[in-house]
């Protein structure tokens, strides 16, 4: 049954791959799960490594000739290739390590396809590369992003880079932030997906070079093929020289909250 996923195109093999993932996260919540100490209050569970393994498996029998960074396992195959697949296979450890479900898996391939799958609700977040969908019993809708619940999601989780000139927890106190909008902080990059999805408006973190991140590379291509509007936090194309992320559903929350930012800056 695996050998049936040579035949799927990219965006089908990171759907496969993601589900796959998903069932194991979902299959071992709740349960006594072994840590795996990462540093600086970091860690990883049992279902963090069985879920990439579980993962890879299914890249290994599509792609046997690509290479993968995982979020466990480093990397597999040449970092140099054209051909490099990135997974998080469960972003928010945290909060599944304490009974919460707001977690995700991420499979992105560089510069193509990729997938984000919620292992509760059911839902994949995907694309091609060109279009985003998200897939729920087996019914694949287009995604619209869309400012119309004025929830931003703002990462508070360390590092902070780009401290003392932004940090995340100012923008929450910023007075056209209160009038405006209405915070969120689910500490997972599932909030990504959702500003493609119309569930959130915007999104926004600290950090460096977030575009082929294993955390957000998937989140990031799934809104770029939605329309969202994707920069870093100083309103520059993310990348190599990047600095962090704002994504909104349109170009008006975008340039909203880049003022909110910048005179915080």
């Amino acid at each position: 049954m695996i050998n049936s996923y040579a035949s799927l195109d990219d965006a089908g093999v990171a759907v496969a791959a993601a589900r796959a993932g998903a069932d194991v996260v979902r299959n071992m919540y709740g349960q006594r799960l072994t840590r795996i100490d990462k540093g600086a209050g970091d860690f990883a569970t049992a279902a963090d490594v069985e879920a990439e393994q579980t993962i890879l498996d299914v890249i290994r029998a599509a792609r046997p000739d690509d290479a993968v960074l995982g979020e466990e396992g480093g990397q597999r195959g040449a970092a140099d290739v054209v051909r490099q697949w990135l997974v998080d296979p469960l972003c928010g450890t945290l909060n599944y390590a304490v009974g919460n479900m707001l977690v995700a898996v991420n499979v992105a391939l560089r510069n193509g396809a990729a997938a984000v799958a919620d292992p509760f609700s059911g839902e994949v977040f995907f694309t091609d590369g060109e279009t985003a969908w998200v897939r729920h019993d087996g019914v694949d809708e287009k995604l619209t992003p869309t400012p119309a619940t004025q929830l931003v999601d703002v990462n508070l989780d360390p590092p902070f880079p780009s401290a003392p000139g932004f940090r995340a927890v100012d923008l929450l106190a910023h007075p056209g932030f209160v009038e405006r909008f209405r915070p969120r902080v689910v500490s997972t990059t599932l909030a990504l997906a959702w500003v493609a999805a119309g569930k959130r408006a915007a999104y926004v973190t600290d950090g460096g070079d977030l575009a082929e991140s294993v955390h957000f590379a998937a989140g990031i291509a799934v809104c770029r093929a939605a329309g969202c509007v994707v920069t870093g936090i100083d309103g520059a194309p993310i990348g190599r020289a990047g600095r962090g992320l704002v994504v909104a559903g349109d170009a008006e929350t975008h340039e909203l909250l880049m003022s909110m930012i910048g005179s915080r800056s």
